[in-house]
């Protein structure tokens, strides 16, 4: 089957934050949107009929999630990354980022540190500090594009003995995909340091071609036992808005501390939507995913020539994995406030601006590429412009 990834609903009106908190977020509301990280193509046909046959029983009372929540998880997760899951490792929280604040405040103590790897996915910040604890950057070492951990800065913050590092793996802002060869680095530093690794991998079927994903409790037989790792279909399949995640967590003490906190908290049972729309996501998706990464890879190779042969000023990041481009823009001198005002007043175009995502990130812009290539057609024409009047 083949689906038209050019054929999009009109999203206004829908209450969604995308469009319809433009005016909020931005100040004006006639601007493209390529900020948060969702896509604005359908949601695919299998999931859509999953839901519609749930919804054919009219009573939606309490539920539980079924042998085949889990099971469409464990075939999923080992065909796609060679990881072969385990019924009982698979915990429940309802989203990511509740998920990263859970393992916050299970594996750590007010007080304690906490490592996080900037420019990054914002909440990681909040996560840490709003619950109490002290966070300890590890910046990301930038050298002509390329992207890496700075091991080195690692080994010195594990000197304060932090008890945690989350990572985004892939990363998101930057775009890569973490090599096998890196997270081995990783996680030897955090087993002699006894450092607990939380991996956010939301992002890991999203990988482009000649690049693999790899889950950091794979690389090694220490690696299960010191790694939480964070999965969901929310991103492959444009399910956000239904907060059904999985924590990974082999470490049978670990995972009885995650489960004791979300028991007393209350928060275990999840929705039934959520659970109908996982598990047709990774019982049936398979070929309508790679469907969908061909047409963002072809994106980002349109955006990526564009700005090579028409705004040099503004340098793409190498795109290893996600759907969001990291652009790097300080030759327009401009940081910040400005940068974003830049790109609101004078490009018509909303993104997120690179501070946002902590130190390393300034200068630099988000580009959503999850939407029509006629909508980046009109982005790149207009960023274009904009840029024309400054030379």
């Amino acid at each position: 089957m083949k689906w038209d990834f050019d054929d999009v609903p009109v999203r206004e009106g829908t209450d969604c934050i995308k469009y319809d908190f433009r005016k909020e977020t931005f100040g004006v509301s006639d601007l493209i949107p390529l900020w948060v990280a969702d896509m604005d193509f359908k949601t695919p046909d299998f999931i859509i009929n999953a839901l519609s046959a749930r919804l054919s029983h009219e009573i939606l009372g309490y539920s539980y999630r079924p042998e085949k929540y889990f099971t469409s998880i464990i075939n999923w997760t080992k065909e796609r990354h060679n990881w072969n899951l385990e019924k009982e490792w698979i915990c429940f929280s309802p989203g990511i980022v509740p998920a990263i604040n859970l393992c916050t405040l299970a594996y750590t103590n007010e007080g304690d540190s906490i490592v996080v790897q900037p420019p990054v996915y914002f909440p990681f910040f909040s996560a840490v500090e709003a619950n109490g604890r002290k966070l300890l950057y590890n910046q990301l070492k930038e050298t002509d594009g390329n992207w890496e951990m700075d091991f080195e800065n690692l080994r010195s913050l594990a000197e304060q003995k932090p008890k945690m590092i989350i990572i985004s793996n892939p990363h998101n802002p930057v775009g890569r995909a973490w090599s096998a060869g890196e997270l081995e680095e990783l996680v030897d530093i955090c087993s002699k340091y006894d450092i607990l690794i939380l991996s956010d991998e939301i992002h890991c079927d999203l990988v482009m071609p000649d690049y693999k994903h790899t889950p950091v409790a794979t690389i090694s037989d220490m690696a299960p036992g010191i790694t939480i790792t964070c999965i969901a279909p929310s991103k492959s399949f444009n399910l956000a808005g239904l907060y059904t995640s999985s924590v990974i967590i082999p470490d049978r003490a670990r995972r009885k501390a995650f489960n004791d906190l979300t028991g007393k908290l209350h928060i275990t049972g999840g929705n039934i939507f959520g659970t109908e729309a996982s598990a047709a996501a990774y019982t049936h998706g398979k070929e309508w995913l790679e469907q969908l990464l061909n047409y963002i890879n072809s994106n980002y190779n349109y955006v990526n020539d564009y700005f090579r042969n028409f705004i040099p000023e503004i340098i793409p990041a190498r795109l290893e994995a996600t759907y969001l481009l990291w652009l790097d823009c300080r030759k327009l001198n401009m940081k910040g406030s400005e940068l974003q005002s830049f790109f609101i007043q004078q490009a018509g175009i909303g993104m997120n601006e690179g501070s946002t995502f902590g130190p390393g990130g300034e200068g630099f812009m988000r580009m959503n590429l999850a939407c029509t290539r006629k909508t980046l057609e009109k982005a790149m024409t207009q960023i274009e412009s904009a840029v024309n009047s400054l030379r």
